[in-house]
């Protein structure tokens, strides 16, 4: 492929992503999507109407990315979720952090964007230190800890993470239990989601639909548009515009923090515009649009130095977190599981965990404080 190729196909990918992006962005705004909500909404008012938006975006993000995989369009494979490496500890301790960070700070990473976009001027302190902690574990001092103590605890698998080569006993087998498993799932959860009747209107059937299918057109654009089988300067494979190296969807931890790094370093021409950093951009001019164009555009501020400190602490909570654990509520939670990567189900299974014990904590501290 010439190089004047591969620069309108760096174009293509990052349109195609940024377009995406926007969309998440103005349904979130919309509809108030909020991982971090629908566990406090279950938790204390046990109400899992914003739980289920959750649960059916987690499958139609899974139920397509099997079918793309499947069909021989990206392989879940070419992700890093997937890697043969596997680090338990990081996945878990990385996910409770996060978790309990997202409470505190008053939602995860990718609607604290969302947020930011309607005026939230906190939720924009947020992004800024979740940011830069995330690029501090990334390369710099929290790296070493990360590394060094983290994941150090780690297995070498004999193949590569996801479910279904964990458990076929060869390639051929793969698709088969690939299938099984990603459509068996699914099922559970869209019959789980659509169970309850009351649920089923517009903007909760758009939440979880929408966000579930901007993942997986995210991996399409990444997977299959963006794929090279071998790069014309390199000559190895390769994926367009990707910080990974590999196949990527959205995230919103680590991508913040190459945005970052980005606008400090934009006059070094080594740089380049990633997919992550388009869909950080899209999600917040998305969810800006909308909030405008209705009328929510709202400024919001810190209301005493007791808020401030919670969104301080729980941004650093998400930013070291995120990173430790590969992802997020949206990196792991949706893109990750979508792969069937085990890794990113312990990493799930620890931001309930420490979003829960986040919940808790906060409904102690106030009946703390009232007593």
């Amino acid at each position: 492929m010439p190089v004047t190729s591969l620069a309108a196909l760096s174009i293509a990918v990052l349109t195609a992503t940024f377009a995406l992006a926007f969309a998440f962005g103005a349904i979130a705004q919309r509809t108030q999507f909020c991982t971090m909500g629908s566990i406090a909404d279950v938790v204390s008012f046990g109400d899992w109407t914003r739980l289920r938006q959750w649960l059916l975006a987690i499958a139609v993000a899974l139920l397509g990315t099997t079918l793309l995989d499947a069909a021989g369009v990206i392989d879940v494979r070419w992700s890093f979720y997937t890697t043969a490496r596997f680090t338990p500890l990081a996945y878990a301790l990385g996910g409770v952090l996060f978790g309990f960070g997202m409470v505190l700070a008053g939602g995860c990473g990718s609607r604290s964007v969302v947020r930011a976009g309607g005026g939230s001027l906190k939720s924009l302190v947020v992004v800024l230190v979740l940011a830069v902690v995330a690029y501090i574990t990334l390369r710099g001092a929290l790296a070493l800890l990360r590394v060094g103590l983290l994941e150090r605890v780690a297995l070498m698998l004999s193949t590569r993470q996801d479910l279904a080569s964990l458990l076929a006993g060869s390639a051929e087998a793969r698709t088969g239990w690939q299938l099984a498993l990603g459509l068996g799932i699914s099922a559970t959860l869209i019959a789980f989601s659509l169970r309850d009747r009351s649920f089923r209107t517009f903007d909760n059937l758009l939440a979880g639909i929408g966000i579930g299918a901007v993942i997986v057109g995210v991996w399409f654009v990444s997977g299959s548009i963006g794929h090279l089988a071998e790069h014309p300067q390199t000559l190895e494979e390769a994926f367009v515009r990707t910080n990974s190296r590999q196949m990527e969807s959205l995230s919103f931890v680590a991508p913040l923090a190459w945005t970052l790094d980005y606008l400090m370093f934009t006059s070094d021409a080594s740089k380049e515009v990633t997919i992550g950093i388009v869909a950080i951009v899209g999600v917040l001019l998305g969810s800006a649009t909308y909030a405008l164009a209705t009328g929510r555009f709202r400024w919001e501020g810190f209301r005493d130095v007791e808020d401030t400190g919670n969104h301080l602490v729980g941004a650093a909570l998400m930013g070291f977190g995120g990173v430790t654990a590969l992802g997020c509520t949206i990196g792991q939670g949706l893109s990750g599981v979508s792969t069937l990567a085990a890794g990113s189900f312990i990493a799930l299974a620890g931001i309930v965990v420490g979003a829960v014990a986040g919940v808790r904590y906060q409904a102690w501290r106030i009946e703390r404080t009232s007593a």
